[in-house]
């Protein structure tokens, strides 16, 4: 008989996890061995259960299922990454196959279709979304830097030239010059505006 295909879930809103344990438990093939709330747990888990397959949230606290896939690339090659999102955005599917993840889905896809993308990657299958995969031909490569980025992320929440330069170790003249050349590549108004862009299209 063959052995089940072992699979950690990852995800931080309890009653979601919860209920995609329980639907994937329901399949003869798959069983649910570990699961976390956050993304610096994947790690561990995936090294005290063995895993086969891990999926993975996006947004979680300690760091995202984006970064947590690419930790899992380096660590464990062998382990399949699912990565589930509740956000379909372009830049996110870019972002997660450039970590080693071997399928994107969103969460409101059927079960079956989950269960199916399990089976798939164990078998070295990619499995994309499908209107996620022509959104993001579309959209393109993300024009932002990884230092642009970081400076548009610590800027999300209002903080002042002064206050960037303190958190991120830098000068204001360069926080400055990051701000300025991310407005120009996203063709908007203000860093506000730059944000917001870069979110909706899963840049940050």
């Amino acid at each position: 008989m063959t052995s089940a295909i072992r699979v950690l879930l990852a995800e931080d809103q309890s009653m979601v996890r919860e209920a995609l344990a329980a639907l994937l438990g329901l399949e003869p093939d798959i069983e649910v061995v570990a699961q976390v709330a956050r993304g610096d747990e994947v790690l561990a888990a995936a090294r005290a259960h063995a895993v086969d397959v891990a999926l993975l949230d996006i947004e979680m606290p300690g760091c995202t299922g984006i970064e947590a896939a690419a930790r899992l690339h380096t660590e464990f090659p062998g382990v399949k990454v699912v990565v589930l999102t509740t956000f379909g955005r372009p830049g996110y599917l870019r972002s997660a196959m450039e970590a080693g993840a071997h399928a994107f889905l969103v969460k409101d896809a059927p079960a079956a279709q989950l269960a199916e993308a399990v089976r798939k990657v164990l078998a070295g299958e990619r499995v994309i979304d499908p209107t996620l995969a022509a959104a993001a031909l579309a959209e393109g490569a993300n024009p932002l830097t990884d230092r642009e980025r970081e400076v548009l992320r610590a800027a999300a929440d209002g903080r002042t030239n002064a206050e960037l330069a303190a958190a991120l170790n830098l000068s204001q003249g360069t926080v400055r010059n990051y701000l300025s050349v991310a407005i120009q590549k996203l063709a908007v108004r203000n860093r506000a505006e730059a944000v917001r862009v870069a979110q909706e299209k899963g840049w940050l």
